[in-house]
């Protein structure tokens, strides 16, 4: 017999957990399909993100960084180490415990707000009276019908034509987090948040780093100042970033990978690597959902069609995250998941596209928040903006990394601030101001205005807001 519920929604990831537990707060009955497995076959809810994205990729970048310090700048500081090494095994099992944690904290979390969890994959069987009949698919195959369906489904790295992935020698984020051994050479296809953040870890422990980008330009949706100072900074760390190239054909060999690409010059040439990273974008992921069977209208990247409230064009049908329009971000996905289950419940989500922060954690970390120079440009928005060295922050020198700066955009007429652009230390924590400055339609004189700890990188983003007036203070 089918088990009933108010909620049902399929996949366990960023968009999917946190919209079945705000369901589940709401007073509605909820179940939650997840289908990702740990290495014991047991279930490992979290999606993409913490199993195999956000939450281990930034456990081996600390890991690396950790080693990068020792190696390079702990004699700065007057700390005298020798004979440095690395531990890769040992790296990637603390990588997988802090992927556990997270695992087991969702299915905590599920406990607590009584939210059921069936582990397996989750499809459509079909429309029923007052709701939709869903299969589940797992050890042991269940039916559920639910009066709301939330599709959460994520998405999948996007492969070569012609060259699939192995995860052996040709890796995707999946593979590139379960490398066993410092690769001599490696190289990445895509300068994309993956292709430097995977290239970030290697190059500190010891690779040699090449990173093949298709586009002229490095990090096109970046300020392009921004832009280029993290250029400068990667070049001078060692990554070699080719811009302009197309590649050609990719041969696997029992030495490693073969890789034929003409450069921005025109020149043919080849790289023999011992692996190469493929990252040139994530496709939106309805395997195996089974759409045909309620008639679910996808577009033509194979996304789910949504309104502006996430809704289908299915009556009681919602899709949130990778798997519809609009940036593919774990944190947009939470956003979109509790903004749709108060929109079930009859209050009004909210979703601001606007001011969701991007960030790219390397060294320097790069983050984000509006529009940048180039897009008001394009948009004939008359704008002031103001800049601000870390090299002029106390508590940057004081660290040791100076490395970057703080740029503020602001309309010229109201002073309204629609764009936040830093590069440098803690950008990632640096960012959250701005997005709540931007919520409450702040002006840059607004932060400027307001009183910033010292010493703190964050008085560089006053700074910044004071550089929009032409008056900093420390620079």
């Amino acid at each position: 017999m089918s088990k009933q519920f108010d909620v049902i929604v399929i996949g366990g990831g960023p968009g999917g957990y946190i919209a079945a537990i705000r369901a589940a707060q709401l007073g509605f009955q909820v179940a939650c399909i997840d289908e990702w497995k740990n290495e014991k076959g047991g279930p490992a809810p979290g999606g993409t993100c913490t199993n195999v994205g956000c939450i281990p990729s930034k456990a081996l970048l600390q890991s690396s960084e950790h080693f990068e310090q020792a190696n390079h700048h702990f004699a700065d500081h007057g700390i005298k180490v020798s004979d440095v090494s690395i531990d890769v095994a040992k790296m990637i099992g603390r990588k997988d415990t802090v992927v556990k944690q997270n695992n087991d904290g969702i299915l905590y979390l599920f406990k607590k707000n009584k939210v059921s969890f069936f582990h397996g994959r989750g499809s459509f069987a079909k429309a029923v009276e007052g709701g939709y009949e869903i299969q589940v698919a797992g050890s042991a195959n269940e039916t559920l019908t639910g009066k709301q369906i939330i599709i959460a489904t994520g998405s999948n790295a996007r492969a070569l034509p012609g060259t699939p992935f192995d995860e052996v020698k040709v890796l995707s984020n999946d593979g590139a987090l379960r490398i066993n051994a410092v690769p001599k050479k490696l190289a990445l296809i895509g300068s994309g948040v993956i292709g430097l953040e995977m290239g970030s870890v290697w190059r500190r422990l010891g690779s040699e780093v090449t990173i093949l980008e298709g586009l002229p330009t490095f990090l096109g949706a970046v300020d392009e100042q921004i832009a280029k100072e993290a250029k400068k900074a990667f070049d001078k760390q060692g990554l070699k970033i080719e811009l302009g190239v197309k590649v050609g054909e990719i041969k696997t060999t029992d030495a490693g990978v073969s890789v034929a690409y003409t450069n921005a010059k025109g020149e043919a040439l080849s790289l023999d690597v011992d692996k190469l990273i493929v990252s040139i974008g994530r496709v939106p992921n309805t395997i195996g959902l089974n759409v045909e069977a309620v008639g679910l209208q996808l577009d033509e990247r194979g996304a789910i069609v949504v309104d502006s409230d996430c809704k289908t064009n299915l009556p009681g049908v919602w899709a949130v995250g990778d798997v519809v329009r609009g940036p593919m971000l774990a944190h947009k996905a939470e956003e979109e998941g509790v903004a749709v289950a108060e929109r079930i419940a009859g209050q009004h989500g909210h979703v601001n596209f606007n001011t969701i922060p991007w960030v790219i954690y390397t060294s320097p970390e790069i983050a984000w928040v509006g529009r940048t120079e180039q897009q008001l440009k394009a948009d004939g928005v008359k704008y002031k903006a103001g800049t601000f060295p870390f090299l002029a922050n106390g508590r940057a020198r004081a660290l040791g990394d100076t490395t970057g700066m703080v740029k503020f955009l602001a309309d010229a007429t109201t002073d309204e601030i629609l764009g936040v652009h830093i590069v440098g230390p803690m950008a990632s924590e640096l960012i959250a101001e701005a997005v709540v400055a931007m919520e409450f339609k702040a002006s840059a004189e607004d932060i400027a205005r307001i009183c910033h700890a010292h010493p703190s990188l964050s008085e560089a983003t006053k700074e910044a807001a004071l550089a929009v007036d032409k008056r900093t203070l420390n620079f």
